[in-house]
């Protein structure tokens, strides 16, 4: 069984290191990457490890993942430092989308639904690993990531290549009216009462081509963490899991 999916848009870039961990019943709690859910922390330190040795950069490499809190906090990576990986305790603090130029870092997002985007400006090699649940998409975090690259890097948005990676789909994410009336119509469905469907993917999408992306640089998973739950963790589907799966990208 493949435990890493990679995606189209990236492939062409021989410097970029990404992709999307899967569910793998050979592993410990099938191959989750969560210190803060409970499980057993050698066991998944065991998980993680696995993954820096088949990516090839157990040696060279920092990693850096984030305390999400659903927050619109953006931190910019200066300096080479592995925080949240070896243990949760420093990793960075109310953050949700992580941003470096810096070589040899890889950044990464945890999710079991929410939706997962990596970012790369192809002209001046900057990567980002953006985390967008209801509340971060609400808070345009991903416009706000996109606004931060151009600001710190001089990103032009032209040449930023995107990858939504898989989250729960317009067809299983039922919101009542309270997180609904946050989004425009055209991403959400009244089904009956004060029931909606909610597609999270689009309004991401959205704010990436509103952010200045070319539609062809933009790659949207069509999978989904619900109805895909055999590869992928979804906290909806199975009730409040504890696993969780890893969106990363970094630059050799």
């Amino acid at each position: 069984m493949d435990d890493i999916l990679k995606y189209d848009k990236f492939k062409q870039f021989d410097k970029l290191i990404h992709g999307t961990t899967l569910k793998n019943d050979i592993f410990p709690h099938m191959f989750s990457f969560a210190f803060h859910t409970g499980e057993d922390i050698k066991e998944i330190s065991k998980n993680r490890s696995y993954l820096l040795e088949k990516l090839g950069i157990d040696k060279d490499f920092d990693i850096v993942l984030a305390n999400q809190t659903h927050s619109s906090n953006i931190l910019v990576i200066n300096n080479a430092k592995t925080l949240g990986w070896k243990n949760h305790d420093d990793a960075v603090e109310d953050c949700d989308a992580l941003i470096t130029n810096q070589k040899n870092i890889l950044i990464g997002i945890l999710t079991a639904d929410c939706v997962p985007i990596l970012l790369f400006d192809k002209t001046k090699e900057v990567i980002a690993a953006v985390h967008a649940g209801w509340k971060g998409t609400k808070a345009e975090i991903l416009l706000k990531t996109v606004q931060k690259m151009s600001e710190t890097f001089n990103s032009n948005p032209k040449d930023i290549y995107a990858i939504i990676a898989p989250s729960i789909g317009a067809c299983c994410y039922e919101v009542g009216s309270d997180v609904a009336d946050n989004f425009g119509q055209n991403v959400k469905k009244q089904l009956s009462n004060d029931k909606y469907i909610l597609d999270l993917k689009m309004e991401n999408y959205n704010q990436l081509i509103n952010a200045g992306l070319k539609s062809e640089n933009i790659e949207a998973s069509q999978k989904c963490t619900s109805c895909d739950n055999d590869r992928f963790f979804s906290y909806r589907k199975e009730q409040g899991c504890s696993g969780r799966f890893l969106s990363f990208i970094g630059m050799k």
